[in-house]
């Protein structure tokens, strides 16, 4: 059974692999808690990677494609919290209640039914441990890990890469980008950054996997590692590269052949592509000059080959300082929404 063929993603949440962090073995407890899309009685699979999908920052610490493989769930368990209820489901992986990750494994948990009305709460609480476990740094949901008696805070913490549901759609969206896609600059947990605006505008017709993570670049993408091979899975994907790609030094022929890259190859496996602009973030003089020189290309030139989406008139000051981002750099809640209300305008999912 190929898992993209039967589950789609139910949260708006972005989950990917930024970087990895060791218990030292010693077996800790979490909590992830995820906002379902869709809610009602489903069945439900968590799809878990052991791959690192975007470099974080210089890559000293962690980059693209780098397995870890060397960690244990020793129990997974989903737990639906009403006013005066708690319903907890234990996951499997295969029968068994534990799961040693071999190096680079794309794994998926046992189905199991759960009823997630929008009165609950829906947390998954996982056991796990090992000297090196993927994880995501700059998470905008709400995770725990227990500490003595308390749980407090915490990103160290295994996420599921895909909430996975069986459910009949149209299409299946793909969101692909960087920090600005993932949500940041929005108030933690609470679902408003732009791509989470277009899906509950468009709605439950379609599904939406949100694959923006913190420090993206066109780069990493186009080496078309796990991270692309996600993109492959959906049937429309956005993508919004750049920032990133000119702050860490790439040059704009680079950055050019790496977007039309990622294009060729999602086209390549039949997926509709729709390339956003680069956005504003407030560049210097010279960093400005080359943003406008690869903007131009993807307005005059990539878009022959694709369809593309320009954020610029939206998150961009006024000429002549469209350089300048209104909304903050990662945008906030207003520029989130504003930039998805044009988006349905323009584009037709």
């Amino acid at each position: 059974m190929n898992y993209f063929d039967k589950y789609v993603s139910n949260t708006l949440a972005g989950t990917s692999n930024q970087m990895y962090f060791s218990t030292n073995y010693e077996v800790k407890k979490g909590r992830i808690y995820i906002k379902p899309f869709s809610y009602g009685i489903y069945e439900y699979s968590l799809m878990f990677s052991d791959t690192i999908d975007s470099t974080y920052a210089d890559g000293s610490i962690s980059v693209a494609n780098e397995t870890c493989g060397d960690w244990t769930i020793h129990s997974l368990k989903a737990c639906v919290k009403g006013e005066n209820s708690l319903v907890e489901t234990p996951i499997y992986f295969q029968g068994n209640i534990e799961k040693k990750v071999e190096k680079g494994e794309i794994f998926y948990t046992d189905p199991v039914i759960l009823n997630v009305t929008k009165e609950n709460n829906l947390y998954f609480e996982i056991e796990f441990s090992g000297g090196k476990i993927p994880y995501l740094e700059e998470i905008n949901i709400n995770t725990y890990v227990l500490n003595g008696d308390e749980w407090a805070l915490s990103n160290r913490i295994p996420l599921p890469n895909m909430i996975g549901i069986t459910c009949n759609v149209e299409k299946k969206i793909g969101f692909f980008g960087d920090s600005i896609t993932q949500g940041l600059g929005t108030e933690k947990d609470s679902y408003t950054h732009w791509n989470a605006y277009i899906a509950s505008k468009v709605g439950e017709q379609y599904s939406y996997w949100n694959l923006g993570i913190g420090f993206g670049r066109a780069a990493d993408a186009a080496s078309n590692g796990a991270w692309l091979n996600k993109a492959k899975k959906m049937d429309v994907v956005t993508i919004c590269y750049g920032v990133n790609d000119l702050g860490r030094g790439y040059t704009n022929d680079e950055i050019k052949s790496n977007l039309k890259r990622i294009v060729e190859i999602l086209q390549s496996n039949e997926t509709r592509t729709i390339l956003f602009t680069i956005p504003p973030f407030d560049y210097d003089e010279a960093t400005t000059k080359r943003w406008k020189e690869i903007n131009d290309y993807i307005l005059n030139e990539l878009s022959q080959i694709t369809e593309v989406y320009d954020v610029v008139p939206i998150w961009g000051m006024d000429s002549p300082n469209e350089n300048r981002a209104r909304y903050g750099g990662h945008p906030n809640k207003e520029g989130c929404l504003a930039l998805a209300n044009d988006f349905i305008k323009r584009i037709q999912l």
